[in-house]
């Protein structure tokens, strides 16, 4: 629920030039496939939707293609891309494996669990993968998308594509089409709307490389899920900074970050703040159960289970833009590692 700021689930979306829909019929969606077709084989970019955020597309083994995706966001040079593909068939060209018993093994088991889904998997890059994909590392991540557009993309378009979040570098990732034109207004020619993202939280990613598989990126898959398969799976701590060789986005100390900046609020301290009209807050409704209702001000009240929460997460950080409170407070989530992800990406956007 979002007080002070308009409810749009239920309105008619007028789709402004440059975007187009997928949810409306079979002839649109065709349509909308056809549409982002042309701009990637031109190695351009398109803002797809995934089950996990929107993502800036592009052919990801064309050099050329994959420029356009680091100037468009203004992504740092050295941040590795995922590359999205039908199927691990089509993964496998794209990794190289020095012990396959193990590091292949480990792939495939994690494949036939997670694909397609918000798995992402790094293994030793093949010559195949160009080094702006690879940000100059050994690894590449790669995964199989469930979303049904960003699948049919992947079948039609017959390569592997890139697709990091399609936000501005740094800024949260977009969980809807109204989000990617916010960050990256007149940067994209293309947006293909799908309708926000059912995860809403970027793909888990691990590395199946090593004496011990490690996560490198908390997402959408638990970590109770994932060491079903993987029981010796090795977890750094929400919000550690990125080592050089860690081949996977979304690891910078600052990231997911909301033009104006926020400040991370341990949940007992919320009361101090809470009826001050120059901060804006976004919490869980259990955190303002026992509160009198906020009145002037920004409030974004997200579920309390951590699979809504992270759904709404990214949403409501792009509201909190547009509202502009003076000062922005998150109020801290469980440190269990259920929430591990929502945590980690709280840590990052609130990184001084």
């Amino acid at each position: 629920m979002i007080d002070g700021a308009p409810q749009q689930t239920c309105q008619t979306r007028t789709m402004p030039a440059g975007v187009v829909g997928t949810d409306v019929g079979d002839a649109e969606r065709d349509a909308a496939l056809a549409a982002a077709l042309a701009v990637l084989h031109a190695d351009g970019v398109v803002a797809v939707p995934t089950e996990t955020v929107y993502g800036l597309a592009a052919r990801g083994l064309s050099p050329k293609a994959v420029a356009q995706i680091f100037a468009a966001k203004g992504r740092p040079s050295d941040n590795p891309l995922i590359l999205h593909v039908k199927d691990l068939a089509s993964a496998w060209p794209l990794w190289r494996f020095s012990r396959p018993a193990v590091d292949a093994d480990r792939a495939t088991r994690l494949a036939a669990a997670f694909w397609p889904g918000p798995l992402t998997i790094v293994a030793l890059a093949s010559p195949l993968v160009p080094e702006a994909v690879r940000g100059g590392l050994s690894k590449v991540a790669v995964r199989v998308p469930s979303h049904p557009f960003a699948l049919a993309l992947s079948a039609a378009l017959g390569e592997p594509f890139a697709a990091p979040s399609a936000n501005a570098s740094g800024r949260p990732s977009p969980t809807s089409a109204d989000d990617v034109r916010q960050s990256l207004d007149g940067r994209v020619p293309l947006i293909i709307d799908g309708g926000h993202c059912s995860r809403g939280i970027e793909s888990s990613v691990v590395d199946v490389t090593g004496a011990r598989p490690r996560l490198l990126r908390p997402g959408a898959i638990s970590v109770l899920d994932l060491r079903k398969v993987l029981p010796d799976l090795d977890v750094r701590a929400p919000g550690a900074a990125t080592h050089l060789a860690d081949a996977s986005p979304g690891l910078r100390h600052r990231h997911y970050a909301p033009l104006g900046g926020a400040r991370l609020l341990p949940a007992h301290e919320l009361v101090q703040v809470w009826d001050d009209a120059d901060v804006g807050v976004i919490a869980r409704s259990a955190d303002v159960a026992a509160l009198p209702r906020r009145g002037a001000g920004f409030c974004a009240l997200l579920p309390d289970d951590v699979d809504g929460y992270g759904r709404e997460l990214f949403a409501a950080l792009y509201q909190a833009e547009r509202a502009a409170p003076r000062r922005l407070v998150v109020v801290d989530v469980p440190t269990s590692e259920g929430w591990l992800a929502v945590r980690d990406r709280l840590l990052r956007a609130t990184a001084e």
